[in-house]
């Protein structure tokens, strides 16, 4: 089955605290390369009919304008933690351009969160303004379809808690993790890129090191992989990207990637 051309666009490549972290002086968080300036980690898809965003953070709004989305047809939540979700309130000026509501996919105990966090958004008697939403619960064994875009879920572990991963295609995105389930790892294989979270050098409890992420890219066999949810403690990246093997990327906010 043929897929449709992807334009991928990351939209954030930085971890919770973003980078550069607030009150630190350290050298990336001074860096001027604009490639070391990381929101928190999101990523727009498009294809020729669809368009979709995978996670909100804090910094949505920001990310939203300054790549020009004025059309989204809906929200892919990989966990529920606050740099993925908190900025799914803005939401609402889609809600008013594109009249009608936001279909927002997860599992659901991202779900059961959101509706948690943004109780105003799901109230019998709801106040003027708040955003409209729909939520879909995904069954992660279980592919589903938005537009033109086929998704497969991949489930993956950050620490003892379950995130969502997605297959489009040739193209896997996993962020948050710091383990992947041998199932999990039959999805990703065969595709041609792979984006991966890769916090920093130092063991982590709940994400991949570089090192580690690059381990899993390279039993996997992926041609060409992008690291994201990455800290200040990590380098430059005019630094690490020196050091990196042959078909390892890092990622920037800003960077784009079309997918045939």
């Amino acid at each position: 089955m043929s897929y449709p051309q992807l334009q991928i666009t990351f939209l954030g490549t930085g971890t919770s605290s973003g980078v550069p972290m607030i009150g630190c002086k350290c050298e990336v968080c001074t860096s001027s390369d604009p490639r070391d300036k990381r929101l928190r980690s999101s990523i727009l898809i498009e294809s020729p009919t669809t368009t979709i965003v995978i996670d909100t953070g804090p910094d949505f709004r920001q990310q939203m304008l300054t790549h020009d989305v004025t059309k989204l047809d809906a929200v892919l939540i990989t966990h529920s933690h606050k740099d993925h979700i908190a900025g799914l309130d803005e939401v609402r000026a889609y809600n008013f351009f594109q009249q009608k509501p936001m279909d927002v996919y997860g599992s659901v105990q991202s779900l059961d969160r959101i509706k948690t966090e943004f109780d105003y958004a799901f109230t019998e008697v709801k106040y003027a303004g708040v955003p409209s939403i729909n939520l879909h619960p995904i069954q992660e064994n279980e592919s589903f379809t938005i537009g033109d875009l086929h998704i497969i879920p991949i489930p993956v572990w950050h620490l003892h808690m379950p995130v969502l991963g997605f297959r489009l295609g040739d193209f896997t995105y996993i962020t948050d993790a710091n383990r992947i389930d041998d199932a999990s790892k039959d999805k990703i294989q065969g595709s041609k890129i792979l984006v991966i979270n890769a916090l920093r050098h130092q063991k982590h409890i709940s994400h991949f090191t570089l090192q580690e992420a690059i381990a899993i890219a390279d039993e996997l066999g992926v041609s060409d992989t992008y690291f994201i949810h990455m800290s200040h403690q990590l380098g430059t990246h005019d630094a690490i990207t020196r050091i990196l093997p042959p078909g390892k990327h890092l990622s920037y906010d800003g960077l784009q990637l079309k997918i045939y």
